[in-house]
């Protein structure tokens, strides 16, 4: 592959190879594993033209999947002139160097994928500072296989004053630039993240405040434009939504709340994305009330409820009481789906965000 390829992460419109290593005990829809994969890749844009995947009981060390495995992804990439490989699966930048060199075209793993979404979706100032901070985040680590065919110039000289070859000393301007840049990025979001904080307070300092939260595409923004009567973006993708948006709920007899709509969570969400976004969950972690919107027709609902209540706990928002809203209940096949719903979470309000 292309030197510099690396920093061409983009996929809209490429055509896609999806691909992924299933370990025993993962966490994965056994009728279909590649499911929310191929639905970031929509997402994304990508034009996914074949999947790959395999069973192992650990992964190879320098490929990830195995060696043959590997070779027939390159052929499946070769068949359908895909221009780019989707991992399933989070890799290391050495197995990401390893596979583009069989395959001869960029790969991206989940984590990068997810980045590459939020890069493209966000908006706002706030949003875009995020977005690069974790994209910063991301990136660090993984300089030193971005240069490691410079680092071969330096022939493998012993370490020592004047060894160093071009590719080390451009590693460490790398190192430094990105550290200064992330260092600007966290005081510029702190700037940001005080100025809301207060502006957040005084709005809400006479309200009752409620927060929307649950997994991407759950249908949180059909339920915030239903409930509020507005016109905001809602659409059939992951991620519609990056940036927290408030708006006044009438509640009847002269009451009234004010909503706000917040990211969707997804399996696997990117330590370093949770981080740089904590500030955009704020108003779910300080509002009085959350209204938790699970998508009960989709097939792994449960498992997408356990990790909304996972990042919720993660980012401190145990203080809010949570009621669970079980949307497209219109959706369920069987009346008896709905039963176990309701028998399993009693508390729970079955609705329709559209109607």
């Amino acid at each position: 592959m292309e030197e510099g390829k690396r920093s061409q992460l983009a996929v809209a419109s490429e055509p896609a190879v999806l691909a992924g290593v299933l370990f025993p005990n993962g966490d994965y829809d056994p009728h279909d594993p590649l499911g929310e994969l191929r639905s970031l890749a929509d997402t994304a844009g990508a034009v996914v033209c074949d999947e790959i995947l395999q069973h192992r009981q650990k992964p190879v060390a320098s490929t990830f999947m195995g060696k043959g495995k590997v070779e027939e992804l390159a052929g499946l990439v070769k068949a359908h002139n895909a221009s780019v490989v989707l991992f399933e699966n989070d890799l290391s930048p050495s197995q990401i160097g390893k596979i583009e060199e069989i395959v001869e075209v960029k790969v991206l793993d989940r984590s990068e994928l997810i980045l590459d979404i939020f890069a493209a979706r966000a908006q706002t100032y706030e949003s875009r500072l995020q977005v690069e901070l974790a994209q910063l985040e991301y990136t660090y680590p993984r300089l030193r296989a971005m240069w490691s065919h410079l680092e071969r110039i330096a022939g493998g000289a012993p370490a020592g004053i004047g060894t160093r070859g071009p590719g080390e000393q451009q590693l460490e301007i790398d190192r430094r630039i990105v550290q200064q840049r992330k260092s600007e990025l966290k005081r510029e979001i702190l700037r940001v993240q005080s100025r809301k904080t207060r502006e957040v307070a005084q709005r809400n300092k006479d309200n009752y405040t409620v927060g929307l939260v649950g997994y991407t595409n759950a249908g949180k923004s059909t339920l915030f434009n239903t409930l509020t009567g507005t016109g905001t973006y809602a659409d059939d993708k992951l991620f519609a939504t990056l940036s927290t948006l408030t708006r006044k709920l009438d509640l009847g007899g002269g009451d009234s709340a004010m909503l706000s709509d917040t990211v969707g969570f997804v399996r696997d969400l990117p330590h370093h994305l949770v981080a740089s976004f904590k500030s955009t969950l704020e108003e779910a972690v300080n509002a009085d009330l959350l209204l938790v919107v699970l998508d009960a027709a989709h097939p792994r609902a449960h498992q997408q409820l356990h990790t909304v209540m996972h990042v919720l706990d993660d980012i401190g928002a145990t203080e809010p009481q949570r009621l669970l809203l079980l949307n497209k209940t219109d959706l369920l096949e069987h009346n008896a789906d709905l039963l176990v719903f309701e028998k399993e979470y009693p508390d729970a309000i079955a609705i329709s965000a559209k109607t």
